[in-house]
C-alpha cells in the first residue's frame, strides 16, 4: 500500500487528502492531518474521490455520435472532426456562428485553467459564456469598478474576525464560496469561542445559520436594501474612511446615493425590523473586527451587481477592508493578477461589445449565458449553430434549461470537452474526455486568489494516464493546431509556439509563475518558491495569513479606489423603483445548498446519493397546510417557464412565503449515461428559472426569488 498526498478537487475548499492505494485502486481516503490549510479536515465529497475516478460511466476514449449511436473513435479523428466542424461553420456563418460555454470545473484544473484561454481565442468569437454569469459574475464587476482589476476580491479573514455578517450563503454546507476555508463550521465556532458574533441573513435556516448567534429571515431578493440601509448607517456613524481616505475617491458620492434608504424602507421591503436594521449596522461599526459576506444568494438576483458593491461600500466604511479580522486581499504564489499577460485572467472589461439579440453587455470578456439561447434559435446575420463545451452541463445549470436544451437539438455541429455523457453532452457530436482527477496534476490557480490563508500546494499525477488517454492541455493545444491549419495560418512561428506550449505544459507553465511570483526565487533566491519546492513538500507550503496590501495592490494608475463607481450609482434608481410586495398567492423559490452535492457531475457516485433524498421542495408548514400539500408527497411546481414534480419536505427551516430545492438534478433525460445518477435523478431547479430574468446591470441570471405555484402532484393511473 502507498500513501499518496494532494488536493481534493471537487469543490472551492482546497482539503488536503492522504490516499491511500494499491497499484491503479483507491483503498482509502482520510483528510491530511499535516495539510497546513485543512488540518485534517474532509468532507463527503472528498471521500468519494476514488468512487468518481473508478466510475463505469466515465468516458476514456474519444466518441462519436452516429445517429442516436455513440461509437469510440481514435484521437486525431477526433481533433479532425472536431475542427472541421468548427471551421465549416464559420466559413458559412462568421466567426460568431461558434460559441463556447465554460463549466464550473475548469477551474478546479490546472490544465484547463491555464490553456483553457487558448482555445477561447483561436475560436475568435464574440459568443463566450461561462457558470460566471450564473455565479459570481457581480463580485467581479465590483472589483473591477472599486479595486481596478475582476479577481481583486475580498476575502473575509475568518480566522481573526469577531464579527461576521453572512448574507445569501451557506459556508457550513459550502466550505466557503470565494472564501476557500476548509473546516468552517470549526473556523465559525471559533468566532464564538472569542466572544464574537455570527449573523447569518438568509430566507432559510440554514446549516450556518443553526449555529449562528443571530439569523434573519429575509424575503428574498431584496437584501440590496437591507445593505444600502446599512451603509447609510455606517456612513453616519462608522469610524470614517481611516487610512484609506488617502487614496479613496467619489466617498461624498457614495454618501449622497445612500441618503433615501432609510431604515423604515429597507424595512418595509425585507420583513426585517428597522431597529433589528439599526442595530446590525451598528455593531459592524462597534466590533473590534468584523466582515460582511454575500455570496450566491445575494450575487444571484435581480440586484447583484448592487449588492456586491455595497457589501464592499460597507467594509471599507466601517473600518474593516484591509484589516485583520476584516475583508482582505490575498498574495497567492502563482498571482494572475500581477503575472505578466495575467494567465489569461484580464483587469476586467464592460459592455466592450453586446450581444446579438438583446444587447446585453459583455463582462470580461464574455456574455451573460442567460443568452446563449436566444442566440441559437433567433434567425439571423450572427446566430449561434455550433457550440463547444468545456468541463460543462448548461443545460441543467443555466436558465430556462428545456429551452436551451431545445437549441441544442438543432445545432449543426456541437463537441463536448467532458467526462460524462450528460444532460447537455447528449447533444453533442463529439465528446472528447479528459483523465481523471487522480490522473493529472494539480495546483488550484484560482482559489489560492481566494482563500482565508496564504498557501500553496501542487500534486504530480497519482496514476499515470493510459495511453489511450489525453491530458486536458493537449487536447486544447491539438484542436488550436487543427484549427489553424484548417484556416492556413499553421506557419513556422505558430508551429514553434505550438511545439513550445506542448513541451511546456502546466508543469512548466507554474513553475515560471512560481518563480516570478511574490515568494519565487527571483523575490527570495536562496529559498525561494519553485515547482520543485511544492512537489518536494506533498502536504504543501503555509505562507502565512492575509495581510494588508493596499494602495499597492491596487491595479488602477493612480491607486485609488472608486467607492462609488457611477454605473452603480446609476442602477439605484432601478432599486428605488422597485415597492413592497403584496400578497399574490405565489410563493419565492430559492436554491440551497447540500453538503453531498456541489455539480450536477457528483451526482452520480453512489456514497454522495446514499442516505435521505436530497432532492425535495422545502416547504414552510403553513405554506403546505393551506396548499394542502402533505410530507413525503410529490407536488407540482409551477413557474411561468414550465414545471415540475418532485416531493415535498415540510420544514419551518423556510420562511413563510418561501420554498426551497437544490440544483443540479434532472437526470431523467433520455440518452444519458449516468447510472446512479439516473436512479436520483430529481428535478431541474433550472426547468423554472426564466432566461429573460437577469440583473440588468451585469447580466447575472436570477435564481433567486423565482415566483411559483405549489399544489399536489396528480395522482398517476
Amino acid at each position: 500500500m502507498a500513501v499518496h498526498f494532494r488536493t481534493c478537487p471537487l469543490c472551492e475548499a482546497m482539503c488536503g487528502l492522504a490516499i491511500e492505494t494499491e497499484g491503479r485502486s483507491v483503498t482509502g481516503i482520510r483528510g491530511d492531518d499535516d495539510d497546513p490549510f485543512s488540518r485534517g479536515f474532509l468532507c463527503s465529497k472528498g471521500a468519494a474521490l476514488g468512487a468518481i475516478h473508478d466510475d463505469p460511466d466515465r468516458l476514456r476514449r474519444p466518441m462519436k455520435r452516429v445517429g442516436q449511436e455513440w461509437r469510440e473513435i481514435e484521437w486525431e479523428e477526433g481533433f479532425e472532426l472536431a475542427a472541421e466542424g468548427i471551421h465549416r461553420t464559420q466559413e458559412r456563418h462568421g466567426r460568431d456562428a461558434v460559441a463556447i460555454y465554460f463549466g464550473n470545473p475548469t477551474v478546479h484544473n490546472v490544465g484547463l485553467s491555464l490553456f483553457g484561454p487558448l482555445l477561447s481565442r483561436a475560436l475568435r468569437t464574440k459568443n463566450r459564456y461561462s457558470a460566471t454569469s450564473v455565479d459570481q459574475l457581480p463580485h467581479q464587476l465590483a472589483a473591477h469598478w472599486m479595486f481596478g482589476h475582476q479577481f481583486l476580491l475580498p476575502i473575509p479573514d475568518i480566522d481573526r474576525t469577531h464579527h461576521m455578517m453572512i448574507i445569501g450563503a451557506n459556508p457550513v454546507a459550502s466550505n466557503g464560496s470565494l472564501m476557500s476555508a476548509p473546516g468552517v463550521r470549526a473556523r465559525l465556532a471559533a468566532i464564538t469561542a472569542r466572544g464574537g458574533q455570527i449573523v447569518v441573513v438568509d430566507p432559510r435556516r440554514t446549516e450556518t445559520a443553526a449555529i449562528s448567534t443571530e439569523h434573519c429571515f429575509i424575503r428574498p431578493g431584496t437584501d440590496a436594501w437591507l445593505l444600502a440601509a446599512i451603509l447609510r448607517i455606517a456612513i453616519e456613524h462608522g469610524p470614517g474612511l481611516g487610512r484609506h481616505a488617502a487614496y479613496v475617491e467619489r466617498f461624498g458620492e457614495l454618501r449622497a446615493a445612500m441618503a433615501p434608504f432609510e431604515p423604515s424602507l429597507a424595512s418595509a421591503m425585507t420583513g426585517i425590523d428597522g431597529a433589528v436594521i439599526e442595530r446590525l449596522a451598528r455593531s459592524l461599526c462597534t466590533a473590534e473586527s468584523a466582515v460582511v459576506y454575500g455570496r450566491f444568494g445575494v450575487s444571484t438576483q435581480a440586484f447583484g451587481g448592487l449588492c456586491q458593491w455595497l457589501i464592499n461600500a460597507i467594509n471599507l466604511v466601517t473600518g474593516n477592508l484591509d484589516n485583520p479580522g476584516g475583508a482582505m486581499f490575498t498574495k497567492p504564489a502563482v498571482d494572475a493578477i500581477d503575472a505578466p499577460m495575467g494567465m489569461g485572467i484580464g483587469p476586467g472589461s464592460y459592455g466592450r461589445f453586446r450581444s446579438r439579440v438583446r444587447g446585453l453587455p459583455e463582462v470580461g470578456g464574455e456574455l451573460p449565458v442567460a443568452a446563449l439561447a436566444e442566440e441559437m434559435l433567433t434567425e439571423g446575420e450572427g446566430r449561434v449553430r455550433a457550440l463547444v463545451t468545456v468541463a460543462g452541463n448548461p443545460a441543467l445549470s443555466t436558465p430556462n434549461g428545456k429551452r436551451l436544451e431545445g437549441a441544442l437539438a438543432d445545432l449543426e455541429h456541437m463537441v463536448s470537452l467532458d467526462c460524462y455523457l450528460n444532460e447537455t453532452t447528449r447533444h453533442a457530436r463529439l465528446i472528447l474526455p479528459p483523465p481523471s482527477p487522480l490522473e493529472r496534476p494539480h495546483y488550484d490557480v484560482a482559489f489560492h486568489h481566494l482563500a482565508v490563508r496564504n498557501t500553496a500546494k501542487f500534486a504530480e499525477p497519482l496514476f499515470a494516464p493510459t495511453s489511450d488517454q489525453r491530458q486536458d492541455h493537449v487536447v486544447v493545444l491539438e484542436l488550436t493546431r487543427k484549427l489553424a491549419e484548417k484556416r492556413g495560418q499553421f506557419g513556422l512561428r505558430e508551429r514553434l509556439l505550438y511545439e513550445a506550449r506542448k513541451r511546456l505544459g502546466p508543469e512548466g507553465m507554474l513553475d515560471a509563475a512560481l518563480r516570478f511570483g511574490p515568494y519565487g526565487v527571483r523575490a527570495f533566491p536562496k529559498k525561494g518558491l519553485t515547482l520543485g519546492v511544492l512537489a518536494a513538500s506533498p502536504h504543501g507550503v503555509d505562507l502565512g495569513p492575509l495581510l494588508p496590501c493596499l494602495p499597492a495592490r491596487l491595479k488602477f494608475r493612480r491607486k485609488t479606489i472608486d467607492l462609488a463607481p457611477q454605473p452603480f450609482v446609476d442602477d439605484l434608481a432601478r432599486l428605488r423603483k422597485e415597492v413592497a410586495r403584496e400578497a399574490r398567492g405565489s410563493l419565492e423559490l430559492i436554491g440551497r445548498r447540500h453538503p453531498r452535492s456541489n455539480n450536477s457531475w457528483m451526482h452520480n457516485t453512489a456514497k454522495l446519493m446514499a442516505g435521505k433524498p436530497i432532492c425535495t421542495l422545502l416547504i414552510h408548514p403553513d405554506d403546505a397546510r393551506t396548499r394542502n400539500v402533505s410530507q413525503g408527497a410529490r407536488v407540482t411546481v409551477r413557474s411561468n417557464t414550465g414545471d415540475i414534480e418532485l416531493e415535498a419536505e415540510i420544514s419551518d427551516a423556510v420562511m413563510p412565503g418561501v420554498v426551497s430545492m437544490p440544483h443540479g438534478f434532472g437526470h431523467s433525460r433520455p440518452g444519458v449515461r449516468l447510472a446512479i445518477a439516473s436512479s436520483h435523478a430529481g428535478a431541474s431547479f433550472n426547468d423554472l428559472t426564466d432566461n429573460d430574468a437577469i440583473d440588468a446591470l451585469s447580466g447575472n441570471a436570477v435564481l433567486s426569488g423565482i415566483a411559483v405555484t405549489v399544489e399536489p402532484a396528480p395522482t398517476k393511473a
